[in-house]
């Protein structure tokens, strides 16, 4: 089983480029197949959840071209199964939206139901609430989401949560039915104004993708287009913690700023020097942090997928810290690993209060989740000695590279595959 092995303590300096969003991505690959003609997509991250659902999106007929590591050639003229349905697919959340992608332009689609991290309940109502207001039929059955439409039809629609993944999901059907769809509670996230961009570039007629009400006037076809994704604003903030973390200096490129404000204001809160530039952003941390209180909420508010990272460095602050996930229920399963690593940390429900440390200790560790796991890897580049981590097969699902790209910045951190191997590590860094 591999693992990360880091042997602690070294302030992270240097250069790191940032690459495609993930969570933007994933429903761009799926908005993909909406159309017969070629489509061209670039800044494309090389990741797990990338990669699987591209896969699955080939078992379904489409062809695909992976002209480099971060671009693809894709032509979904010969689809011949209407039904996404692997053990790969059952792994991973973003599997859904080729449930609007295809009940938007076949208007039949059976999905397998989600999976993903475990981090708390991520209910589909307000996806299939959103597609019968369309006018589809849609039913849960051996696993199965299924969809049906004689026709779509354009449809008022008021979300009675924000949701990022039915927001897409319903945008997509929505772009190729007849008449109006308005969305409103939409969610504002960076990722579905990408999609909204994509899709205008493929001939919808999308408005309002940034608000909370969008606006889709549905087009009878969608023609093919070349596009880059947006950076990933989870990958920049995560390095940037790093660099608060260990007292480093890091320099995120290839980003944009607007999208890191709620992450850049708390990090200047806790007592970091930001330096910020057209496409880049440079974080200093000189000295020991300081103490705050944090809130998850949806865009523009500060990240849930944030939230674990910047607790890391709130447990080495000098103080009392309070943070709270409105989001996600389960996000705080990675706190009992942290404590091993001597962190000050209790959990009240949806809280966390945080009575900081002067330091981390090394320990091995389990990566519960996809973000947690990112979170626990940079605590052990800040603790004293040796730290193991394992389950690192979350981290691969969104991060690119991510050891590599950690050594690059003076991390001593390796994969290891083995007892011997991390026997090895501990004799040569000594």
């Amino acid at each position: 089983m591999e693992q990360y092995a880091i042997k602690g303590g070294n302030p992270l300096v240097g250069e790191v480029e940032i690459g495609g969003a993930k969570n933007a991505a994933l429903p761009i690959l799926a908005a993909s197949i909406m159309t017969d003609e070629t489509v061209y997509i670039e800044n494309m991250p090389d990741v797990q959840d990338t990669n699987v659902l591209l896969k699955a999106m080939r078992n379904i007929g489409v062809m695909l071209d992976r002209n480099s590591r971060h671009s693809v050639t894709i032509n979904a003229g010969q689809i011949n199964s209407f039904v996404v349905d692997d053990d790969h697919i059952r792994k991973i959340r973003a599997g859904y939206y080729l449930l609007g992608a295809l009940l938007g332009k076949y208007k039949h689609a059976e999905v397998a139901l989600p999976g993903g991290c475990d981090i708390g309940c991520r209910a589909i109502d307000q996806h299939l609430k959103g597609f019968r207001a369309l006018g589809a039929d849609v039913r849960i059955e051996y696993g199965l989401i299924k969809a049906h439409a004689e026709k779509l039809k354009g449809a008022h629609i008021y979300m009675d949560c924000v949701s990022v993944g039915a927001t897409i999901n319903v945008m997509m059907a929505a772009a190729l039915a007849e008449g109006q769809t308005v969305i409103e509670n939409a969610a504002k996230e960076p990722h579905v104004v990408d999609l909204a961009n994509f899709l205008n570039s493929m001939g919808a007629s999308i408005k309002g993708a940034g608000t909370d009400v969008i606006r889709i006037k549905g087009v009878s076809r969608l023609h093919g287009t070349e596009y880059a994704i947006i950076p990933d604003q989870i990958e920049a903030g995560t390095f940037m913690f790093a660099a608060a973390v260990t007292r480093g200096d890091i320099t995120v490129k290839n980003v944009i700023p607007k999208h890191l404000e709620s992450i850049s204001a708390k990090l200047i809160e806790i007592g970091c020097e930001i330096k910020e530039s057209d496409d880049c952003m440079r974080v200093v941390a000189s000295k020991r942090l300081k103490p705050t209180h944090v809130k998850t909420l949806p865009y523009p508010g500060f990240p849930t997928d944030m939230q674990p990272q910047i607790a890391v460095a709130l447990a080495l602050s000098k103080g009392t810290s309070i943070v709270t996930d409105t989001i996600f229920e389960n996000r705080f399963k990675y706190v009992d690993e942290l404590i091993r690593m001597g962190a000050s940390i209790k959990v009240e429900g949806t809280t966390a209060i945080i009575d900081g440390v002067e330091n981390y200790t090394g320990a091995t560790i389990c990566a519960p989740d996809l973000r947690a796991g990112a979170a626990l890897v940079i605590a052990g580049l800040s603790a004293d000695g040796f730290t193991v981590v394992d389950d690192i097969h979350y981290i691969a699902r969104g991060y690119e590279d991510f050891h590599l790209k950690l050594q690059s910045l003076g991390a001593q951190i390796e994969l290891v595959n083995s007892d011997r191997d991390l026997q090895k590590f501990k004799l040569k860094i000594g």
